[in-house]
């Protein structure tokens, strides 16, 4: 009895010192360690380590959630073989996320379906994995969003979030264009984030048509002047792969 007593106060103990891991795990490594003859280093070492992972992979899950990632594709499911124009090792070099540290920006430039969202998706969800606080959105939701907080007053909230993680997605710029009041937002976000962040964007329009996005010209090129400075831009040519699929689907009936 006192044996059982004394072994839930550990348990107890071990909850109340945020080890929940450690609490669930403590009697199958106390039976492995008395197995194996292990030291008691080594066996408080297991146990320490089991706790880190464990809230590790915790914070990596909480991160992904807070990133609002639409999906969570890797880097290794992208198929480079059917995309011929992207450079493997330029993206391999993305990989390593030096250019969050070095707060570069990078644009994916190319037609729909080309696989811009899933290179942009896999590098964010890289950062989520490396511990950085990553935030994507489209352009669309973030202008919504962003005239909506006016209406409750959370404007200047919503646009501190915006400066805050180190690495910010906005997908799909270009499909609609922006109004007046959106291409200003657009461009204190840009102004917000420039040399103190990584911004990845992601356009089915080249650089020599946003000034069809934005509402006024003269904005379109001060957020290409600030965006650019610090960038590198990869331009993805090639057939959809949601195109490629559908063609296959009907060629097999």
């Amino acid at each position: 009895m006192k044996a059982s007593i004394k072994k839930q106060q550990l348990h107890d103990n071990l909850l109340e010192l945020n080890l929940p891991k450690i609490a669930e795990t403590y009697d199958n490594y106390c039976k492995d360690a008395t197995q194996r003859n292990l030291a008691y280093s080594e066996f408080l070492q297991q146990l320490v380590n089991e706790e880190m992972n464990f809230k590790e992979d915790r914070m990596v899950r909480y991160r992904i959630r807070w990133s609002q990632l639409p999906f969570t594709k890797k880097l290794e499911d992208f198929d480079f073989a059917a995309q011929p124009s992207i450079d493997k090792r330029l993206i391999d070099e993305l990989a390593t996320l030096r250019f969050i540290d070095n707060c570069e920006n990078v644009i994916f430039l190319g037609p729909p379906g080309v696989g811009k969202t899933h290179l942009a998706t896999a590098l964010a969800l890289r950062a989520c994995q490396s511990g950085l606080k990553t935030f994507f959105t489209t352009a669309d939701t973030l202008i919504r969003r962003l005239k909506a907080s006016l209406a409750d007053g959370t404007f200047r909230q919503r646009m501190r979030r915006l400066k805050w993680p180190r690495l910010l997605v906005i997908d799909e710029l270009g499909y609609l264009p922006f109004d007046r009041q959106a291409s200003n937002f657009f461009f204190e976000i840009i102004c917000n984030r420039y040399e103190t962040g990584a911004t990845i964007i992601t356009s089915n329009r080249s650089y020599g048509n946003w000034g069809d996005i934005f509402d006024d010209p003269v904005i379109a090129s001060a957020i290409l002047d600030r965006l650019l400075h610090h960038s590198i831009t990869i331009n993805i040519k090639g057939k959809s792969y949601r195109m490629h699929d559908k063609i296959a689907s009907y060629q097999s009936v």
